[in-house]
């Protein structure tokens, strides 16, 4: 009960500080840079080298970074670029219904503290990470949610999810060590608001692989 009250009670004071549809906003701004980089190069590149978070230019003064840095769009073509927004649209989107604008702008402002953390430690850093703990967040509390991959391929969460922790996986082992410290800060949040969530959903797993490797082990008898 007092757990609850104390929930409540930040709710309420936080609330009016808080942007509703925050993840909205935020692809579309992604959305206008990339468009600015693809329609108009010298003036959308220029736009991109002032927003990205850099060390050496927030040391300058350019203090503005601090948040510019989440309207970096994913570099990449333009359709892929649209399939992300479009993705970090959805997830956003159903994260905030789920936790309410509360619980998802501290998320999210948890997660762009870190990866500022990171920038100071390493000289860079950017919303890859961040926006890759919006989809591990989804996965953990929607694991059996099918998308379409490519609008075509029908898949569960929680095997892209598994497929995108093996990649990451991979790069913090053979990556630089400022890749690892960034992956680690980046995705600190997820661990802070979603542990509990994460344990349960493996053991879930677990068990309903472990109760289908009996039941065929039985079958076989």
């Amino acid at each position: 009960m007092n757990n609850n009250r104390i929930n409540y009670d930040l709710e309420r004071k936080l609330r009016r500080y808080t942007i509703s549809d925050l993840m909205k906003y935020i692809v579309i701004a992604q959305g206008v840079v990339a468009i600015l980089m693809y329609i108009w190069p010298s003036l959308g590149y220029q736009l991109y080298s002032m927003i990205t978070l850099s060390r050496s230019a927030l040391l300058r003064g350019q203090i503005w970074r601090l948040v510019s840095f989440i309207f970096v769009p994913p570099s990449s073509s333009p359709l892929f670029v649209l399939f992300a927004l479009y993705f970090y649209y959805m997830i956003g989107s159903a994260l905030e219904r789920r936790w309410g604008k509360v619980k998802f702008n501290l998320y999210y402002g948890v997660g762009m503290l870190c990866a500022i953390i990171a920038c100071l430690l390493t000289g860079h850093a950017g919303n890859t990470f961040l926006n890759l703990s919006l989809f591990f967040a989804f996965a953990a509390i929607y694991p059996d949610e099918q998308v379409y991959l490519f609008g075509i391929l029908p898949i569960k969460m929680k095997y892209l999810a598994l497929l995108d922790a093996l990649i990451y996986l991979r790069e913090f082992i053979v990556g630089p060590w400022s890749s690892r410290i960034t992956i680690v800060l980046c995705l600190l949040n997820l661990f802070l608001f979603l542990g509990g969530d994460m344990i349960n959903t493996l053991r879930r797993e677990s068990q309903y692989w472990k109760t289908r490797r009996n039941f065929r082990k039985v079958m076989r008898k």
